[in-house]
Formats: structure tokens, C-alpha cells, sequence
């Protein structure tokens, strides 16, 4: 590498640890890794796999200051080290963004809900906005976070990189949905023992790849969960949905992953047979050595996060009170241990609150001579699922829910 090669390989570190909260030697490793990833990428809509930008002809609508968002184009990651002093809920302006192809903006006036399918009695049923927010209404706190969230450590910590956009942890955010059970639209619609699949499609431009039109994004889940606890969402945080988070209606399946939350919903097929889209056979699949059965990618995993910047810097010889999150797709997080040692020894934290969305935990740095560390928070579900060193590698990058190895420095 030549000089001037060097030098703008420094001042792209620099830049891109300003925006995204990796260190420099974060930025040398992932680069390393995504060149190889570029050669094993087999499928990414337009857009998935695009470098930190700050252009200012965005595909989301809201703003997005760097102080508080990773910008990569038609995604935007929440920035863990603008945490502190936020509360359990995330704001919604403040709430990360994972768009397939742009944010679009919908007249509520002409929208309507179609229910159709094989799996009703009858022919289905349309719904108005106005009809929606007539029916009974149910509040839950629930996180959405996508099946990505934490991809860039496949590459970071275990060298094993996968394309699509490189995530640190901020593809996540817990929030307070309001509005109708979706068995409630489901059984108004005329719903049949017969169904056993429903699939809610998206309104935003459909996706295209390769020169092939996938259609509008659309994810089945299983009538049980349909029926259990999902969500025709209306408000979040109290407000009516904003146009990135699914304006004028979005589905909230509590617990799965980001792409079964289906945003701007105009229709939902209910069907008597197992239904199938691109996002539940070439996406959202676990794929690879390690996946044989190539299950599809439902629930999520266990995960813990730090309230503070990569590589931030901690005074020498004195305490410091750091803050983190956890939470689980499938429990509530039972404890948090941390590491300073590189998981020879472990400290019990302390948690905020045990049940709910994600827990906050609290643990306090002891004093400690100059030098760098390396912050392990290990959580654990009520179920036992425990967050380990490493995870087994998939093609796709979901689900990475090893412990995150979050370098700081004592000065």
C-alpha cells in the first residue's frame, strides 16, 4: 500500500468511526472480511449492502443526524453511544429504519385493508382506516429488530463475513404498539378451521434484483401466531405511525424477527396451504455448513448491547457506572454477567427491570491501570439460553447473538 493509499484509508476509518461508533481497527478488520464477503454474495435487493452514507436524497423520510443514526441508504441503525438518558421505550424519531427498497407516503383517505384468501369463508373483506380504529384495540411494548441486527461481527470477531448491510446492534428498538388484534380483522373477514397460513403484503415499491420483479414484501406466518399475538398496529408511542415505521398500518408479531412485522400493509391472504414468498425461501433462511435443514428464520435470539461507543475511553484508577440492554425473542432476560478479562472471570449485573421487551442492566467498571479492555456482557433468557463466544456462521448473517466483544480504553 502506498502512502496516499494509507493516508485515505485513515481519513475513511476516521470518517466512518465518527458515523457508525467502530474503532479504527474495527473498520481494518471489516474491510478485510466484506472483500471476501463480495465474492460470496448471492442475493441483496438494491440497497441492502450500501456503504454509510450522508446524502441527503434519502429513501426514509425523517431526518437522520449522525449523532443519533448509522445512515446507510434506505437503512438507518439506532447508535447505541445516544442511549443514555433515553427511556425503556425507544422515541420514534429516534427508532432505527430497515426499508427493502424507500419509505413510501400514503394517502389514508384512499387506502384500504384487503383480507382475501382460500382460508376465509366467503370471498374476505376490505377495512377503511376509519373501520380499524373502531374495532377493539390492545396496547403491547415490544421490541422489532432485524434478523441482521449484529451481522458485522461475523466478520469482526469470527472472520467468517456476510453481505448484506453491516450492522453493529443498533437494528433495534422497543416501542409501545397500539391497535387491532389481527385474529380480531381475521375473524371478521370470515376466517376458516381450513386456514393455515397468512400472509400480509407490504405497499412500498417491490423489490427487484437481477432484472427480476419479486413483487411487494410479504412474509407468512403460521395461523397460530396470527391468532396468539399479533398485532394490526395503528399508533406507536402513543402517536399514529410514522411513514418509515409503516404509516397508515404495520403488522407487530411480537418476538420474531424484523421482516415478519410487515410495514405499510394494504393486504393479507389467508390460505387453506402453506404460503411461500422470496422472504421465506431465498431470505430470512438459515443457510450454510452449519444449517443443513436450511430452517427458515423465525423467533430471535438472545442479545445484549453497552450504552456507550466502541473503543470509548474510561478514566484510570477510578469507577465507572456503565449501562447496557438485553433482551430475548422467546423470554424474559433472567441475569447479565460481565467480563473484563475476556470471560476468566464474571460479575453479575444488576437489572433494572426482569420482564417487559429488553431489561437494562447496570455494572460498574473497578478501577484499573491504563491499558485496553474488552467489555463481555453474557445474558441469559428464562428459558436458559445463554449468549456464547461464538455462533455458527450462516450465509445470510442472521441472528449473530454471540457475545459482542466491546473494546474501551483505560487512560
Amino acid at each position: 500500500m502506498n502512502p496516499d493509499e494509507a493516508a485515505f484509508l485513515t481519513t475513511r476509518s476516521e470518517q466512518l468511526r465518527s458515523r457508525t461508533g467502530f474503532t479504527r481497527r474495527d473498520v481494518l478488520k471489516m474491510g478485510a472480511a466484506l472483500s471476501v464477503a463480495s465474492g460470496i454474495a448471492q442475493f441483496a435487493p438494491a440497497g441492502s449492502a450500501r456503504a454509510a452514507t450522508l446524502d441527503a436524497a434519502s429513501p426514509i423520510v425523517k431526518p437522520l443526524p449522525p449523532e443519533w443514526f448509522v445512515n446507510y441508504g434506505t437503512n438507518a441503525e439506532m447508535r447505541w453511544d445516544a442511549v443514555p438518558g433515553l427511556g425503556y421505550k425507544i422515541p420514534n424519531e429516534r427508532f432505527f429504519v430497515r426499508d427493502h427498497t424507500a419509505t413510501p407516503v400514503i394517502d389514508v383517505q384512499t387506502w384500504q385493508l384487503e383480507v382475501f384468501g382460500s382460508g376465509l369463508h366467503g370471498p374476505g373483506r376490505t377495512f377503511t382506516y376509519d373501520q380499524l380504529r373502531q374495532l377493539p384495540q390492545r396496547e403491547v411494548v415490544a421490541f422489532i429488530e432485524c434478523a441482521g441486527n449484529g451481522r458485522s461481527f461475523f466478520a469482526l470477531q469470527q472472520g467468517t463475513p456476510a453481505p448484506g448491510t453491516q450492522w453493529g446492534l443498533g437494528a433495534i428498538g422497543v416501542a409501545r404498539w397500539r391497535g387491532v388484534p389481527l385474529a380480531e380483522v381475521l375473524k371478521r373477514a370470515g376466517l376458516s378451521r381450513r386456514a393455515v397460513d397468512v400472509m400480509p403484503s407490504g405497499l412500498d415499491a417491490t423489490v427487484v434484483s437481477g432484472g427480476i420483479d419479486y413483487g411487494h414484501v410479504r412474509r407468512p406466518i403460521p395461523i397460530a401466531k396470527a391468532l396468539d399475538d399479533a398485532l394490526l398496529v395503528l399508533e406507536m408511542n402513543g402517536e399514529p405511525l410514522p411513514p418509515d415505521h409503516g404509516f397508515p398500518l404495520r403488522l407487530v408479531v411480537p418476538g420474531w424477527i424484523g421482516v415478519a412485522n410487515i410495514k405499510w400493509v394494504g393486504q393479507i391472504e389467508v390460505s387453506d396451504q402453506p404460503l411461500f414468498s422470496l422472504w421465506n425461501t431465498q431470505q430470512y433462511v438459515m443457510t450454510g455448513d452449519a444449517y443443513p435443514d436450511q430452517p427458515v428464520v423465525t423467533t430471535q435470539t438472545v442479545k445484549s448491547a453497552w450504552e456507550l461507543a466502541r473503543g470509548a475511553e474510561l478514566s484510570a484508577y477510578t469507577p465507572v457506572a456503565l449501562t447496557g440492554r438485553a433482551w430475548s425473542g422467546t423470554s424474559p432476560i433472567h441475569r447479565v454477567d460481565v467480563s473484563i478479562d475476556q470471560g476468566a472471570t464474571w460479575t453479575q449485573a444488576r437489572l433494572n427491570r426482569r420482564n417487559g421487551a429488553w431489561v437494562r442492566f447496570r455494572y460498574t467498571f473497578p478501577p484499573r491501570p491504563a491499558g485496553d479492555f474488552e467489555l463481555w456482557a453474557r445474558a441469559t433468557d428464562a428459558q436458559g439460553r445463554t449468549q456464547q463466544p461464538t455462533v455458527p456462521f450462516n450465509n445470510g448473517g442472521y441472528k449473530f447473538g454471540a457475545i459482542v466483544r466491546h473494546p474501551v480504553v483505560v487512560v
